[in-house]
């Protein structure tokens, strides 16, 4: 069974090493194409990318993958697995694979189709999350289900944190999917059309605290945009990166929300919301470092009374 995968950051590579490690033929990986990244732009391959060479495997760059149909076939897959690759497939891409076009998603489908399964489901307040394994149909993340494993989320767990265990996830995961698609013995389960729910990309106008909310709100957006693209607050015009946050208690009564009701550096930096408190835990002000709550109110970068913009 020869197989090509497709896949581009770093969520992708651990089930292409696994497929790796336990003797898979594979023979070729498809991912986008190098990006510029950093203040300096320095051009930088995609993660998969560093795999795929690694292994000497014939590797395609393809800026639209609907274009180089041709070059896909000549890989010679029997299937295709897909893991954030980041390309809609047209159906001349899907037909190249006797064997089908299945994908690693990151999330418990039908609910958050789409770019953002994992900040999503934090954004949400949900308890738990997992990986599905579907075949690859024409429409967004709509095909039936070939296997699926549930995971809890951890109360204090960050996007980035979630995503590199539902990668490893994956990674055992689409090896039952493999020793199953080899045998021929397997049954696909369609998805309910009940509860769908599609997820857009997060970006950085979706990352800052507004303190007129709820503790626990704030608290999922942190872990959400952590590592990116990073939770915000501006405090009297300036920005404050937030990397961890926890619900807090607190005696004071009378305050806005935004408002900084602590900054006695041992207590923590404690900000009134709309139901009660938040602790800052890890915060960064624009050029500076990240540092805890308390060696912020050390520095005097903050101080009791100033405000959060909402």
């Amino acid at each position: 069974m020869k197989i090509v995968f497709a896949g581009t950051p770093e969520f992708a590579v651990a089930p292409l090493q696994k497929i790796i490690d336990r003797g898979y033929e594979v023979v070729g990986v498809i991912t986008q194409a190098d990006k510029p990244q950093g203040r300096k732009g320095v051009l930088t391959p995609p993660p998969v990318k560093t795999v795929a060479l690694a292994h000497n495997i014939p590797l395609l760059q393809p800026l639209k993958i609907r274009d180089e149909v041709e070059s896909v076939k000549a890989l010679g897959g029997d299937l295709m697995i897909t893991c954030a690759y980041g390309q809609i497939l047209s159906q001349e891409v899907l037909d190249c694979f006797p064997l089908g076009v299945w994908n690693i998603h990151a999330g418990l489908l039908p609910q958050y189709r789409g770019a953002s399964p994992v900040q999503s489901c934090i954004l949400a307040g949900e308890k738990d999350t997992g990986v599905s394994i579907m075949k690859t149909e024409l429409g967004l993340d709509c095909g039936d289900l070939l296997c699926v494993e549930r995971t809890a989320i951890g109360e204090t767990e960050t996007y980035g944190e979630l995503s590199e265990r539902l990668s490893r996830i994956g990674a055992e995961l689409v090896i039952e999917a493999l020793i199953a698609l080899q045998s021929g013995e397997y049954t696909l389960t369609p998805q309910n059309k009940d509860g769908v729910r599609i997820v857009r990309k997060i970006g950085k106008e979706d990352a800052k605290i507004d303190f007129s909310k709820g503790a626990n709100e704030i608290v999922d957006l942190v872990r959400a945009m952590n590592p990116a693209p990073v939770a915000y607050a501006e405090l009297e015009g300036n920005k404050i990166n937030v990397y961890r946050a926890e619900r807090a208690a607190f005696e004071e009564t009378e305050a806005a929300c935004g408002e900084i009701v602590c900054d006695i550096p041992k207590r923590g930096l404690i900000v009134k919301c709309a139901d009660g408190f938040v602790k800052l835990l890890e915060v960064q002000a624009s050029g500076g470092k990240r540092m805890s709550g308390g060696d912020f109110l050390n520095g005097r970068k903050a101080r009791r009374g100033q405000v959060f913009s909402c």
